[in-house]
Parts: C-alpha cells; sequence; structure tokens
C-alpha cells in the first residue's frame, strides 16, 4: 500500500541554497515503509499499559510519532488497530452482522456455527487461543481483552437484541470454554466431532441465552 501524503509542501530553495537543500515546513512526520508497524508497536504497548477503554487514537499516535490522521489511515478505529495489533482473525464489524443477519429465533445457531468455523481453521485460532493462554497469568492482558469483549461486542449486541449483557457474556463464555476443552485440552470426543455435529448440541442452549427474557 503507498503510504498518503503526509507532510507540508517542500519550500523553495532560498538563493544561494543549494537546489538539493530543499527544507520542509513544519508539519506532522511524514510515512515510511514501516509506519504501519510502528503503529501497531506502539498501539500494543498502548493496550499493554492502558488497557482498552483508557487507550486512545491519539496517545498510540503520540507514541508512534505519526499524526492521529495516519492510525484512521490504516485502521478503522481504535477497534481496528486493536484487531490487527493483536492479530485477531476476526472484528467485531465481522461478527456483529454474521451473528444478527436472519430470524431471532436461530441466533444460537449461528453464533455456534460462526465461532466453530472460524476456530477449525488453525492459523485463525492460533492469536485466539494465545491471548486467552497469556490473559491466565497477565492481569493486565485480563483487562485489556475484557474491555475490549464487553465494549466492542458483547454490550453492542446485548444492547441491539435488547438483553441483559450477562446473557451475552454466558453465551460466549459456553463456547470459549469449548474452544478450550476441543483445541487445548483436546478432550475426545469432542475434539474430533464434525462442527455440525456441536452446532445441533450447542444451539438450543446459546438461543435461550439470547432469547428475551420473559
Amino acid at each position: 500500500m503507498s503510504e498518503p501524503p503526509t507532510g507540508s509542501p517542500a519550500s523553495e530553495p532560498s538563493p544561494g541554497e543549494p537546489a538539493t537543500a530543499v527544507r520542509r515546513r513544519p508539519g506532522r512526520r511524514p510515512g515510511t515503509a514501516d509506519t504501519r508497524g510502528q503503529i501497531l508497536a506502539a498501539a500494543r504497548e498502548t493496550f499493554s499499559e492502558k488497557g482498552f477503554d483508557k487507550a486512545t487514537i491519539r496517545g498510540i499516535a503520540r507514541r508512534a510519532g505519526v499524526d492521529p490522521a495516519l492510525v484512521h489511515h490504516y485502521f478503522a478505529g481504535k477497534e481496528g488497530v486493536f484487531v490487527a495489533a493483536m492479530e485477531l482473525p476476526i472484528t467485531p464489524d465481522n461478527v456483529i452482522p454474521a451473528i444478527l443477519a436472519g430470524p431471532r429465533e436461530e441466533i444460537g445457531e449461528r453464533l455456534a456455527r460462526f465461532i466453530l468455523t472460524m476456530t477449525s481453521d488453525a492459523e485463525a485460532r492460533q492469536p485466539v487461543l494465545a491471548l486467552l493462554r497469556t490473559a491466565m497469568t497477565n492481569d493486565q492482558m485480563v483487562v485489556m481483552i475484557r474491555e475490549f469483549m464487553t465494549q466492542a461486542l458483547l454490550n453492542r449486541v446485548a444492547e441491539i437484541l435488547q438483553i441483559p449483557p450477562i446473557r451475552m457474556e454466558v453465551a460466549f463464555a459456553q463456547m470459549f470454554g469449548v474452544i478450550l476443552m476441543r483445541y487445548v485440552v483436546k478432550l475426545e470426543p469432542l475434539a474430533s466431532v464434525e462442527i455440525e455435529e456441536l452446532v445441533e448440541l450447542l444451539a438450543p442452549t446459546i438461543q435461550r441465552y439470547l432469547d428475551p427474557p420473559d
């Protein structure tokens, strides 16, 4: 991807000044070939120190030494930066439409199938499992993941479905528990059973969590 224009226009050389010594007016730092990588490195440090809630695009840009506009050029807001920095295979903007598209009475089935299908790809699930393993021993990582999950995903879906957030949290907790048993503990026959069989088992329970409360 080519870098966007980032600096102010170059000024003309003064009389007697060599033509090659062109000066730039003060402005934001020009992009480089590794601008995106520098932003991601700064984002990882910022999220680790401040968590998802208190981290800001401006703070990430300041740490990377770039203008905030460059962060927005590469990523779709703070959520996009987080997903890229953590190398997650999906974004809330992918998950939420996939869950909500279709009849409400089939949300449990769609959610179960989406997560099981996504994690069936080894390359896609490794960053997720790596984050979960790190969170088990790193308090800062726990805060960061919790804030991202609740603000960027769970609370948004709960609000759309008009259900208490605890219902979304329990639904996702059950799905992540299945993923851990299937791919980390490798509990048999759970580790080997076909996705559609798991969907059939899980969908009714997940649906119960996501149905409107009586």
